[in-house]
């Protein structure tokens, strides 16, 4: 089990979910956050203070088109090379080690909802 952040995130991007998780596993694109699911122990602290309710358990994916389509999307700002970098993100031991990102995935890019 994993915690995915849904398009509720795009262009809200709070930041409660990363202030309460304890192990820094929530990423800040430019539009939304990510979690990566390698680093986090789901707990679940990040899903009740999402104020969008963006935050969904990776399960409750199937069969739901769209939360499919974030969960891939999750995965993929981890593992493709993201706007000006050179490299994919990967798993570097906490979002505080690389700060905001200011990139976001081509799906987030180009979503308008």
């Amino acid at each position: 089990m994993s915690y995915v952040i849904g398009p509720a995130c795009i262009d809200v991007n709070d930041r409660a979910c990363v202030d309460v998780c304890p192990v820094d596993c929530i990423y800040v694109g430019d539009r939304k956050s990510y979690i990566n699911t390698a680093e986090c122990i789901d707990c679940g602290a990040c899903e009740p203070e999402c104020p969008v309710e963006a935050i969904f358990v990776d399960r409750t994916a199937r069969g739901d088109e769209t939360r499919t389509l974030f969960l891939q999307d999750s995965k993929a700002f981890f593992t493709e090379v993201l706007a000006g970098r050179d490299e994919p993100l990967g798993n570097p031991g906490g979002a505080r080690k690389v700060g905001d990102l200011n990139a976001d995935t081509s799906l987030v890019t180009g979503y308008s909802g």
